[in-house]
């Protein structure tokens, strides 16, 4: 596993998220910034009592979908190519139309400058559609970013429709982790 993902609850703020999956390193990097930037947003996500639960899963895919089904948000801080996996696959959901929850980047010390721009070039180069470039909302600071994504507004058309997605969600459901089916 790369990162460390986790749900967190801020009861102080009383914002539009109850719980936002946060994806990052499970190094610290080299600047200290990306510490700091860990803890400012943890300070700004949590207020009082911290919620988490153990889950055990079968692989990665079971692990990010349980992620995001009970996420109401999601913000990836500097990472290595877990972090990145697990971002890029959020913003893929969200374009399918699996999700319309907010993709937040803390680009500190423009740390996502890069992969920001590779965005833009897709939009340029007609891989991306410029509406879904807007699925990605990035800042600086974690204060700007929280503010950010309660404004978000999914504005990109979505690939498949989303019934199409549920119905999968539903045949997914009745198989075990290991995909016997269930008895009744």
């Amino acid at each position: 596993m790369e990162g460390d993902e986790g749900t967190s609850t801020n009861d102080e703020n009383k914002g539009r998220f109850k719980r936002i999956c946060v994806f990052c390193g499970s190094k610290a990097g080299y600047k200290s910034s990306f510490s700091d930037a860990a803890l400012e947003l943890g300070k700004q996500l949590i207020s009082g009592e911290t919620i988490g639960e153990l889950k055990t899963v079968a692989d990665m895919h079971q692990r990010k979908s349980e992620m995001a089904k009970h996420a109401d948000a999601f913000i990836a801080l500097p990472g290595g190519y877990g972090t990145m996996e697990e971002l890029l696959e959020m913003i893929t959901w969200s374009q399918l139309g699996i999700h319309e929850k907010p993709v937040g980047l803390l680009n500190v010390d423009g740390y996502y400058n890069s992969l920001l721009a590779l965005f833009d070039k897709g939009v340029e180069d007609g891989f991306i559609d410029g509406s879904a470039r807007n699925i990605v909302v990035s800042a600086d600071t974690a204060e700007e970013l929280i503010k950010k994504m309660e404004e978000y507004t999914p504005v990109h058309d979505r690939v498949a429709p989303r019934q199409s997605w549920e119905v999968d969600q539903l045949v997914e459901s009745t198989t075990t982790t290991s995909g016997e089916d269930l008895k009744s």
